[in-house]
């Protein structure tokens, strides 16, 4: 989920300036049963019947052996749409580490120091979490790169995914509480073509994906708070092939040049060189690729998507470092544009802020709702459809006072000047006492 750079902060940076349907698929409803496995029953009946004394009795009768019950496999492969809960497909509850990256020069000790082993060690159950998300993620995605084709609709798209996160770590979200556990760490962003970031279908959006659309898609999955943050893009005409390199080659420079004491403002460097080293072609036309400057990376804390740290795409004179312990979302968004967004359309992003004032609500819709927020979301990002599969009716009046009461903070769509195209690529990093970790590295990319 992307961060909007500081509006002040903005010219500091530096920026190098280029010149200038098909019939609707059906969803598969399957859903998953979180239920107990069968077991074996030892228990059975007697059906010998005692005789009374004198009572004639005839030939006796043999019992029937009841055959044991085979104890059900654990399954050994995702279905599709994935529904298989993780945990049973790592049935020792040990999940896939990420794309493991060693320290370079005087950090390289780092790796075999037996004190930061020892520390690494200390924090298996956080990084244990993190992975589970992760495997969820990935696997969710892939689901998703192989069936989205244009003639969905954004809302089935959307739906698509969540509900394959949900049923994958085995929350619903549906009763009070369960979301908190596990679920999605945010709202799914869909934006397309010029709009970069923080799009998502309200009930009733009639939008479906066409041909020629470009189309960023930004997961969050979480567990126990621990969001793993993680966006691709499609596309289906091959003319923006360039477009979708030039996001995912800056990004994997991002994460190549992330680490313990690296400087945000330099990493920022490195990705805009990258990116600005790739052109696109459309309609007779040639585009530079510009990172679009005002969007950056940023760190993510327990239950708060957007950290207190940001990490640019372009070069900036930013000298906070990056620390141990830190968890970094490394994303690159690309324009053919101006490489600059701004706030417009519909809002369907929300969350309620860490250092939220207490304030006292005049309206009582605005009160029960920030009750139904706290139970239910926390400070985690959430959109108006999960507002309604809770059952919430009439709740925009008291939306938007939480929303002028500084409450509850709102992220309108992000765009770009329209006709231009927008692509974004984003990793989620664990930087470890002894390596870094990006946790949410797949073979898709």
């Amino acid at each position: 989920m992307a961060a909007q750079a500081p509006v002040d902060e903005i010219a500091q940076l530096s920026v190098s300036d280029a010149a200038t349907t098909k019939p609707k698929p059906g969803l598969d409803s399957a859903t998953a049963t979180n239920g107990n496995l069968n077991r074996d029953s030892d228990d059975s009946d007697d059906d010998a019947e005692n005789a009374a004394p004198g009572a004639e009795t005839g030939p006796a009768k043999k019992k029937k052996k009841r055959k044991p019950k085979k104890k059900k496999k654990n399954p050994t492969a995702q279905s599709d749409p994935p529904r298989v809960l993780i945990s049973q497909l790592f049935p020792d509850k040990v999940y896939p580490k990420g794309e493991e990256v060693e320290y370079v020069n005087e950090n390289r000790y780092r790796t075999t120091n037996e004190e930061k082993r020892h520390l690494d060690n200390l924090k298996n159950d956080f990084y244990n979490d993190y992975r589970h998300a992760a495997e969820a993620h990935r696997q969710t995605r892939q689901w998703a790169q192989k069936n989205i084709k244009p003639g969905w609709s954004l809302t089935d798209i959307a739906n698509g995914i969540e509900d394959s996160v949900r049923a994958l770590v085995g929350h619903q979200g549906l009763e009070e509480g369960d979301a908190l556990k596990a679920g999605m760490g945010f709202p799914t962003g869909l934006s397309l073509n010029h709009c970069a970031a923080h799009y998502n279908p309200n009930a009733g959006n009639k939008m479906v994906l066409q041909q020629d659309d470009v189309l960023k898609v930004d997961i969050g999955v979480h567990v126990n708070g621990n969001i793993v943050d993680s966006a691709f893009t499609l596309a289906f005409n091959p003319r923006y092939d360039p477009l979708l390199e030039a996001c995912k080659a800056a990004t994997n420079e991002g994460l190549k040049q992330a680490g313990i004491d690296a400087r945000l403002g330099e990493i920022g460097g490195y990705i805009q060189e990258v990116m600005e080293s790739y052109e696109v072609e459309l309609d007779g036309n040639t585009y530079q690729v510009k990172p679009i400057r005002n969007l950056n990376g940023h760190t993510i804390l327990p239950y708060n998507i957007h950290g207190g740290k940001s990490v640019p795409i372009v070069k900036s004179n930013d000298q906070t470092k990056m620390e141990e312990g830190d968890v970094f979302a490394i994303e690159t968004f690309g324009s053919t544009g101006n490489g600059y967004v701004h706030e417009e359309g519909e809002v369907s992003h929300y969350a309620k802020r860490m250092d939220a004032p207490k304030v006292d609500l005049r309206l009582s819709s605005a009160k029960s709702l920030l009750n139904v927020i706290n139970k239910n979301f926390g400070t985690l990002p959430f959109c108006r459809r999960y507002l309604d599969r809770l059952g919430q009716d009439k709740y925009l009046l008291g939306l938007n006072s939480l929303v002028a009461n500084g409450v509850v903070e709102s992220y309108p769509p992000l765009v770009d000047k329209k006709g231009s195209y927008t692509a974004q690529f984003e990793h989620t990093i664990l930087i470890r006492p002894t390596v870094k970790e990006v946790i949410s590295r797949g073979d898709d990319y």
